[in-house]
């Protein structure tokens, strides 16, 4: 089974001294090429034969999709953690200072870890360890072996190209930008799963959407030739600052729905995406949903698109955009 690009869980602009590039960039690239080479090499291994297929071929094929599956998984957790104040709740405080005597003697160990990897290739996380029931910060060396029956808590990513656009090789500056912008209700909420405590989230604002389709699933309506209209939605201040597009788009102001809306045709489906699948392209379908259309909002957006892998168009020459 091949997986799914997740769209990034952080506002990549709000940000405390992490850049809009930085991260945009990482998730595109990195994670997307990771996701990339999972299914590449899943690909592989449904192709042969297990029977007949050489071990040595199956054996390489079997590390390399371990190290892509994790490369993936730790991404995902790593963008999770990011988005909040660093500022640790009343719960995890107290965990915290139950572990490690207070939360500054977590972050010196952490911090530690974190900058003894400077230029190496290895992620620094949070364990909760349920062999101990205990919580220990480890270090994994390229994606490879973790805690056993250890579930991450809090994941930074210390190879080069998490950092390297914004920092340099200034490492140390890096990690406490990091440190400003854990969201530690995701840990804690990790903490909980951990732990066997876990209940239903309770649905946020953002997650009243309308219908929605993954990056996977618009690809497949496309590639199906069924008749469709796609909007790009993007603020303006966005949409003016980029070289490209989804090809077969049209940017539409997502402030000016009605003087538009009457553009499309009622009698095929509008998907819509903005930069990263938040709010903007939720409301603009969700707008447009009133109006009688049957629009969906693509999730995880253009940014989501490019981390799959898909085409990058230049942007079309439109009076609308103009």
């Amino acid at each position: 089974m091949h997986r799914p690009i997740a769209p990034i869980p952080c506002r990549p602009w709000t940000l405390n001294g992490l850049s809009e590039r930085l991260i945009v960039s990482h998730y595109e690239n990195t994670y997307g090429g990771a996701v990339r080479s999972a299914n590449a090499i899943r690909s592989d291994l449904d192709a042969l034969d297990p029977e007949t297929a050489p071990g040595h071929l199956i054996r390489a094929l079997k590390r390399e999709e371990l190290l892509a599956v994790t490369s993936v998984a730790l991404h995902e957790l790593y963008f999770g953690n990011l988005g909040g104040d660093g500022a640790a709740t009343a719960s995890m405080d107290a965990v915290l200072h139950e572990h490690f005597g207070s939360v500054d003697a977590w972050r010196r160990e952490f911090v530690a870890a974190a900058q003894s990897l400077r230029g190496g290739s290895a992620w620094v996380m949070l364990f909760y360890s349920r062999r101990d029931r205990r919580l220990h910060n480890q270090v994994s060396f390229e994606h490879g072996p973790t805690m056993i029956d250890a579930a991450p808590l809090l994941v930074l990513d210390m190879y080069e190209h998490a950092y390297q656009l914004d920092f340099g090789a200034n490492a140390p500056a890096y990690v406490d930008a990091f440190l400003r912008n854990i969201d530690w209700a995701v840990v804690d909420r990790r903490f909980v799963d951990a732990v066997g405590g876990a209940t239903p989230a309770a649905r946020g604002a953002d997650d009243e959407t309308p219908p929605s389709v993954s990056i996977e699933e618009f690809a497949a309506r496309r590639a199906g030739r069924e008749r469709l209209q796609l909007l790009d939605a993007r603020p303006r201040h966005y949409y003016s600052r980029s070289t490209d597009m989804m090809q077969g788009a049209l940017w539409r102001d997502p402030t000016r729905v009605s003087e538009w809306s009457h553009e499309l045709s009622p009698d095929a489906p509008v998907f819509v995406y903005c930069a990263y699948g938040f709010h903007v392209g939720r409301g603009v379908a969700t707008e447009l949903r009133a109006r009688g259309f049957d629009a969906k909002f693509i999730r995880g957006g253009l940014s989501a698109w490019y981390a799959a892998g898909g085409e990058r168009a230049l942007k079309a020459t439109d009076p609308a955009a103009t």
